[in-house]
């Protein structure tokens, strides 16, 4: 009789186990069960609906840089399957990828369906079973090394070795825990930050390219682009920080003070001397504070942040007085914001939490108290930064946990 390999989740990380699976062990048969009513959900969102299979970052020690969680783990499995590896597998199987000015790597088509089409082709041609709306009930031990599972919908199979891709499920969580398994509590992770304030306000849609971000008392600092929102602040730099800084602001209740530096390349002081050299120079001193933007910034959120200097409309540069200059150095490069919520970034809904990762062999992403049993993708303690990041965590833990499962070489 042939062995019977169960995957539990239909998502980017079970598929490419399941797939990973059938490929090694062509005479196994390899059942692949999605709760929902389709399978790779994310994939189809991700990007905006274009897909962001991967980021172009190909040297590992750089790449788990980007992991909060699961990075010192990830880099053993990245030097045998990472961002190159996966952009290889899918233009070896007809996709074209492309990679953008920022490092993310989509389809040239623009279309997730087109890597959704590559991975059900695959599914099919290996032979991989599948069933939607088959969620998992309960699991328990069999005979030897063997797993007893029953679905949801009532019905009950035996498996030699079972791996679990659900992504953030509490139910299956909650079944791991009951076999021994700790599980880490889950928080909300990549979130923009809610925040009332009138030098944001009538601002959403403005950005900033460059700005450096702190969080002194939970000891953060992020730079990068800057996007203001109708609740507050987002854009890769308050992201990345939301990502690192997530247990802590768990705690908080999502309650903190942030500070914005608008000009990173200029502290206070560095600041007040540039200002005061405006103020000097012939070609500027006559000119009007709150209508002319410097440094890149927006001029409405110039404007804004002038306002709130309380540096008058119709002063011209060389009105300012030096008290007026030092709080317009201030609040350029130290704006405190008081953060009051959070709001998920768009569909992309990202966990920290999950299966402990001192529970898992990450050369093989076996259970190291359940034999036969194997984890891929965010089912574990592990999340990343927004970029394909989270997908490749998919790709790589998935790839490594169905040749495990199938006993292929690695």
């Amino acid at each position: 009789m042939s062995e019977r390999m169960v995957v539990i989740g239909g998502g980017a990380a079970g598929f490419f186990a399941a797939i990973a699976a059938a490929e090694a062990s062509p005479d196994a048969q390899v059942l692949l069960f999605e709760k929902s009513a389709q399978f790779l959900g994310k994939v189809r969102i991700s990007g905006g609906g274009r897909c962001n299979v991967t980021h172009a970052c190909f040297d590992p020690h750089d790449l788990i840089e980007f992991y909060p969680r699961g990075g010192q783990e990830l880099l053993g499995p990245f030097t045998r399957f990472a961002c190159g590896d996966t952009m290889e597998w899918f233009e070896d199987r007809g996709i074209s990828l492309k990679v953008e000015e920022d490092g993310r790597v989509f389809p040239v088509s623009d279309d997730s369906e087109t890597i959704i089409d590559c991975l059900v082709s695959m599914a099919d041609a290996a032979g991989v079973q599948r069933a939607l709306q088959s969620g998992l009930k309960s699991i328990e031990q069999g005979p030897g090394t063997s797993w007893r599972l029953t679905l949801e919908n009532g019905s009950t199979l035996e498996a030699d070795r079972v791996l679990f891709a659900p992504g953030a499920s509490k139910k299956v969580w909650d079944l791991l825990a009951d076999l021994g398994h700790r599980i880490v509590p889950p928080v909300p992770s990549l979130f923009t930050f809610n925040i009332r304030d009138p030098r944001t306000a009538e601002l959403a849609g403005v950005s900033v390219p460059h700005v450096r971000v702190t969080l002194p008392v939970g000891g953060l600092e992020t730079e990068g682009p800057l996007l203001i929102t109708h609740w507050g602040l987002s854009g890769p730099s308050v992201l990345k920080m939301s990502a690192f800084g997530a247990r802590w602001m768990a705690d908080q209740d999502h309650r903190f003070t942030i500070y914005v530096n608008w000009i990173p390349q200029f502290e206070t002081d560095d600041l007040l001397d540039a200002l005061n050299a405006l103020r000097k120079d012939v070609g500027h001193q006559r000119k009007r504070v709150l209508s002319n933007a410097l440094f890149g910034i927006p001029l409405r959120l110039w404007r804004n942040l002038g306002v709130f200097a309380r540096i008058p409309e119709t002063a011209n540069w060389s009105d300012l007085s030096k008290p007026q200059l030092r709080k317009w150095a201030e609040v350029l490069t130290e704006s405190a914001f008081s953060v009051v919520g959070k709001s998920t970034h768009k569909d992309e809904f990202v966990t920290a939490g999950g299966v402990a990762l001192n529970e898992v062999s990450f050369s093989s992403m076996e259970s190291r108290l359940l034999p036969g049993v194997f984890f891929a993708g965010e089912v574990l303690d592990v999340d990343a930064l927004t970029g394909g990041f989270n997908f490749q965590a998919a790709w790589t833990t998935g790839w490594i946990a169905g040749h495990a499962m199938a006993g292929a070489p690695i």
